[in-house]
C-alpha cells in the first residue's frame, strides 16, 4: 500500500476544529487509550481478510476507493458526529449537504428541484418509487430485466405491481416489449437504467421519453452507477450520449456518490425534478424542528437519522474536484472508460480466439464482460470459474456474472444457444486502471495459459 496521506491531513484539521470550540470548559472523557490501541491492532489484522479494493489490480465489483480527502473530511466530521435529520443535530453539515446536492443536480441541468442524500442507492430508489406510487396510485411500475433487483423488492415493499421488460442483446430495455406493456394502459412509472449492474448498459432514455408523450407515464432514472458519465459525453458512443443528454427530462433521478463519486459507503442521492413532491413528506415532530425556520432535510426524507459526515465528505470532495465537464473529476471517469475500451479491444483481438465479448459491440461505460470460448455452455462456465481462481492467485481480482449465452453469438453464427453462461466481468472504474491495463492483461493471459494450456 502507498503511504496513507489521511493521518497527516487530519491532524492539522482536527487541531483547527478543536480550536473552534476552545471557549468551552475542558472535560476528560472516560477512555483507556492502551485498551483502544490493542483493539485497533486486532481490528487491523481482521480487516486484512479482504480483497485489495483500493488497488488497480482489483477490477471485480463496483468498489471504488473513496478519495483521501473524503476519508479525512468524514473522520473530521466524526469528531462531532452530526445527524442530518434536522438542523438541531447537524447545522453545518445540513448546509453542506444542501450545497453538495445542488452541485449534483446541476450535472443534469436542474436548478429548481427537491433532493437530498440517503444512506444508499436502494433507499434513494425506494423514495423515488414511493413518490411515484403516490402520484399514480393503482398503476404498475416496469423496468428492464437487467435493472437492479431492488426495484422489484422495493415495489413489493410498497405493494405496487412490478413487471420486468425483456432486454436486448446489448442489455438495454427492449422498446417493442416496453410499448406492448404501455398499451395496456396501467403503467404509471418506467424505471430507466443508465448503467446496469451486470454490463454497464444504458437504456434508451431518449426513446422512452418519446413514448411518454404518447402514453403518459412517470420516468424514474436509476443512474446509481452511471450517473456521473453525463460529464463526459465526448467519451461515450452515440446511443449513450443521446440517453444521457435526455436525463434532465426525467421525473426523478438516483445517483450514488459512493460509487463513482469517490465517497465512503453509504452515500446515495435522490433528486426530483418538481419540488412540489415535497408535500408527500410533510409531517410533524414534537421535539426536533424548532431551532430554525428553514427547511430541514428530515422534512424531505423518509429516513430519520443520517450521517452528517457523509455530507461533509461529499462537500469537501466536490470542492477539490468540481463536477464540471473537462475537469479533473471528469478526466478520472474518462480514464476508466478508456481502460474498458482498451480491454475490450484486447479481448476481441486475441490471436488464439479464447475470448468472446458481447457480440453486439463494445462496452457503453467502464464495465467489460466476456465468456471463454468452449464447445458448450457448461464448459465455458467451468473455464470462467477456473480462470477466475487462477487470476486471483496472481493478485488480479475479477468478478463472475451469469448472462444469456445468446448475447455472445453473432448473427452469422446461426446458433440456437439458450440459457445462461457464467462469464468474466471487470469493472474498470479507477482512474489508475488505464495505466495498469497492460499489467492487468499480462496477469489475465497468464492465468488463461495455465487453465487453457494456450
Amino acid at each position: 500500500m502507498l503511504k496513507d496521506p489521511v493521518p497527516s491531513l487530519l491532524t492539522r484539521a482536527t487541531e483547527l476544529l478543536e480550536a473552534e470550540f476552545g471557549a468551552l470548559p475542558p472535560f476528560q472523557p472516560n477512555q483507556d487509550p492502551a485498551a483502544m490501541a490493542q483493539v485497533l491492532e486486532e481490528t487491523a489484522h481482521r480487516l486484512a481478510d479482504n480483497y485489495p479494493y483500493f488497488h488497480p489490480l482489483y477490477a471485480g465489483q463496483m468498489l471504488k476507493p473513496p478519495h483521501p480527502l473524503a476519508r479525512a473530511a468524514y473522520a473530521l466530521a466524526m469528531s462531532l458526529n452530526p445527524n442530518n435529520h434536522a438542523r438541531d443535530g447537524g447545522r453545518a453539515s445540513s448546509e453542506m449537504e444542501i450545497e453538495a446536492v445542488k452541485e449534483i443536480a446541476a450535472i443534469f441541468g436542474w436548478t429548481e428541484f427537491l433532493g437530498h442524500l440517503t444512506s444508499s442507492g436502494t433507499m434513494a430508489n425506494l423514495e423515488a418509487l414511493w413518490v411515484a406510487g403516490q402520484l399514480a396510485p393503482g398503476k404498475r411500475i416496469v423496468g428492464s430485466e437487467q435493472a437492479h433487483y431492488t426495484h422489484r423488492r422495493i415495489s413489493a415493499v410498497l405493494k405496487i405491481d412490478y413487471a420486468e421488460i425483456p432486454a436486448d442483446s446489448r442489455g438495454r430495455m427492449n422498446m417493442e416489449a416496453l410499448e406492448t406493456e404501455l398499451r395496456k394502459g396501467d403503467v404509471g412509472t418506467v424505471v430507466v437504467t443508465l448503467g446496469t449492474t451486470a454490463t454497464g448498459s444504458v437504456d434508451p432514455l431518449h426513446q422512452i421519453l418519446e413514448l411518454r408523450k404518447r402514453y403518459g407515464f412517470r420516468v424514474h432514472v436509476d443512474a446509481a452507477y452511471g450517473g456521473y458519465f453525463r460529464l463526459i459525453p465526448e467519451a461515450l458512443d452515440e446511443h449513450a450520449r443521446l440517453a444521457y443528454a435526455a436525463a434532465g427530462e426525467a421525473d426523478s433521478i438516483v445517483i450514488d456518490p459512493h460509487k463513482h463519486g469517490l465517497q465512503p459507503y453509504g452515500c446515495g442521492c435522490v433528486l426530483f425534478r418538481s419540488p412540489e413532491v415535497g408535500r408527500f413528506y410533510r409531517h410533524d415532530s414534537p421535539y426536533t424542528y424548532f431551532t430554525s425556520k428553514q427547511l430541514h432535510l428530515g422534512e424531505i426524507s423518509l429516513e430519520c437519522s443520517r450521517a452528517g459526515a457523509s455530507a461533509v465528505a461529499l462537500w469537501a470532495t466536490q470542492k477539490l474536484l468540481p463536477l464540471t465537464p473537462g475537469g479533473a473529476f471528469a478526466h478520472g471517469l474518462a480514464q476508466g472508460r478508456a481502460a474498458a475500451l482498451q480491454l475490450d479491444r484486447k479481448l476481441r483481438g486475441d490471436e488464439n480466439a479464447r475470448f468472446q465479448p458481447l457480440a453486439a459491440g463494445a462496452p457503453e461505460l467502464d464495465i467489460v464482460v466476456w465468456k471463454l470460448t468452449a464447445n458448450s455452455t457448461e464448459q465455458s462456465s467451468d473455464l470462467a470459474q477456473k480462470t477466475f481462481v487462477a487470476s486471483a492467485a496472481r493478485d488480479l481480482h475479477l468478478a463472475l456474472v451469469q448472462l444469456p449465452v445468446a448475447w455472445f453469438q453473432s448473427a452469422d453464427e446461426h446458433s440456437n444457444g439458450t440459457g445462461l453462461v457464467t462469464c468474466l466481468r471487470s469493472v474498470l472504474m479507477k482512474p489508475e486502471h488505464e495505466a495498469w491495463l497492460d499489467r492487468i492483461w499480462e496477469r489475465w493471459t497468464a492465468a488463461c495459459a495455465e487453465v487453457l494450456g494456450k
